[in-house]
């Protein structure tokens, strides 16, 4: 009996395992779908994303994004090779989509990456 009272029944063992494996498929799904080949922007435009840890401040097609880093002012236009930068204080300027609104979002420093029509900045990191 003292050997019954020891083990635990086979019920037991496999419910905590299930809900783990359920865990970790779900992990890797998301990962699956993290990973899925990206959309292509309309000819002429890219995608732009600009945020912080706590705020989104712009997320959208654009035909262009303005900035400054240690060596100067610099743009981003559409087919730009790849590229990462430290931006320094300044205003960033987006040209939207439609060309004519351009977003303006003053930074005190960021980092940008470019790559393949996809711009991504990451504020006060």
């Amino acid at each position: 009996m003292a050997k019954d009272d020891k083990t635990p029944s086979s019920s037991e063992d496999k419910e905590p395992e299930s809900k783990a494996v359920a865990s970790e498929d779900m992990q890797l799904g998301e990962e699956y779908e993290a990973k899925k080949p990206e959309e292509k922007p309309p000819d002429g435009q890219m995608f732009i994303k600009v945020y912080s840890p706590f705020k989104s401040y712009y997320e959208g097609l654009g035909t262009s994004i303005s900035a400054a880093n240690e060596t100067g002012p610099f743009d981003i236009l559409t087919g730009h090779h790849r590229f990462l930068t430290l931006i320094s204080t300044c205003e960033i300027d987006i040209k939207t989509a439609d060309g004519i609104e351009v977003e303006k979002i003053k930074i005190d420093r960021g980092i940008m990456y470019v790559k393949t029509d996809r711009v991504t900045v990451f504020l006060d990191v």
